[in-house]
């Protein structure tokens, strides 16, 4: 099957995420921000569902005239800023629209995008948006709209000035304010090499080369012991229906959500520094364009889960665009069942159990998952002879740029 090419070199964004300290009177402020954006997000529910119900036609154009007129007759909507409110409305829009179009493409209800809902003060955590005019950088501290400062934890410096700023709060609590960025690209040395890449969950992704496989890092595994404690002390103080959540309760919520954040950060800070590597050996990349959604219904979930096969794949995408050097996303059906000398395809797919393949054809032998990678590598048009050889010396897990 033919593969899909992604060059690096082309324009694009990015996000920079930071930590952010706020002061009490500006969690106040973000707060009484939030309020009236949930308001408008519930209103503009509500105005749908009646629309709905009465025949009527409307959009986001309708909801921005509305927008206009309450905030001239309500004095607490005008007090805030209308561009956060502008962009739920935008928001608002594009989860209708979203929703519709899968009821007409009669998209199963299963994966079928939910029409918007309404967002409780308890349960939904506040993310305000902001364009370049409504915000501004000055001695390290982002000052939004209405007077609002807070100081930004920078670990790293801004490739280019920011386009917008969403500032959110956490499961654990914690606010960031995550930039958009023109995404420049850094082109690296041409090396010559490729390499193919296929994704499993013994090991996270199996190469062409040894010294560029990635291993199962078991960071969810790690803190299992953890997280099933934290689990139990919410399920001990869990609320009754109707009653409101105890300090207890609140406390293990946010430890427990502290936790998986903190297992997310690691899977992210490996699978970059493994991108990282990946990109700077070669200049071609043959992967396998893997959608690991399903393993979550097989008994390989959890390990599957921990593996963060999605999360790699997307750092080496996103590294790759970096750093120039092109992918070519290759159609993972029978990349198990092809031999990668001859092209001969077995009769039968091979069980999980079995973990060499033997081709009856050309008697060619070889670790299941290698022989797999060398597929990519022919199905993306590349010479499998350009990934033999030497790696160049260091570590795996370099500093990710």
């Amino acid at each position: 099957m033919a593969s899909a090419a992604v060059t690096g070199g082309g324009a694009g964004h990015a996000r920079y995420t930071f930590r952010v300290r706020v002061s009490a009177s500006a969690l106040r402020a973000l707060g009484a921000e939030w309020a009236r954006c949930r308001w408008l997000w519930n209103e503009s529910v509500a105005r749908s569902k009646k629309a709905y119900a009465e025949g009527e036609q409307i959009g986001p154009a309708a909801l921005d005239r509305m927008l206009t007129e309450a905030r001239r007759v309500t004095p607490w909507l005008g007090e805030g800023s209308s561009v956060p409110q502008q962009q739920v409305i935008r928001d608002f829009g594009k989860s209708r629209t979203k929703a519709l179009k899968d009821i007409r493409a009669r998209v199963p209800a299963a994966r079928r995008t939910g029409m918007p809902r309404w967002k409780t003060k308890r349960q939904a955590r506040p993310s305000l948006n902001y364009t370049r005019r409504n915000f501004r950088l000055k001695n390290g501290r982002l000052h939004l709209a209405g007077g609002i400062v807070v100081r930004v934890v920078w670990s790293r410096d801004l490739p280019a000035e920011p386009s917008s700023v969403r500032i959110h709060q956490e499961a654990s609590g914690s606010w960031c304010a995550s930039f958009v960025v023109p995404a420049p690209v850094e082109p690296l040395p041409a090396t010559g090499r490729v390499i193919g890449i296929d994704w499993g969950v013994r090991e996270t992704a199996t190469t062409t080369s040894d010294a560029h496989d990635l291993p199962h890092p078991g960071h969810g595994r790690m803190a299992a012991q953890k997280l099933a404690r934290y689990q139990r002390m919410m399920a001990r103080r869990k609320p009754k229906r109707g009653q409101s959540a105890s300090a207890g309760y609140q406390a293990a919520k946010a430890r427990t959500a502290k936790l998986h954040a903190k297992v997310a950060r690691q899977r992210r800070d490996t699978a970059r520094k493994w991108a990282k590597h990946v990109v700077t050996d070669h200049d071609q990349l043959a992967v396998e364009d893997f959608r690991p959604k399903f393993l979550a219904k097989t008994t390989m979930a959890r390990k599957a889960a921990d593996a963060a096969i999605g999360a790699a794949k997307a750092a080496l995408v996103e590294m790759a665009r970096k750093h120039g050097r092109t992918v070519h996303l290759v159609h993972p059906a029978h990349t198990t069942m092809d031999c990668a000398k001859c092209g001969a395809r077995t009769k039968h797919a091979l069980p999980l159990s079995e973990r060499m393949y033997a081709c009856t054809a050309c008697g060619a032998v070889s670790p299941r998952d290698k022989n797999s990678a060398r597929v990519m590598l022919v199905r993306a048009g590349l010479n499998p002879a350009d990934a033999e050889g030497g790696s160049p010396g260091g570590t795996l897990f370099r500093r990710a740029a």
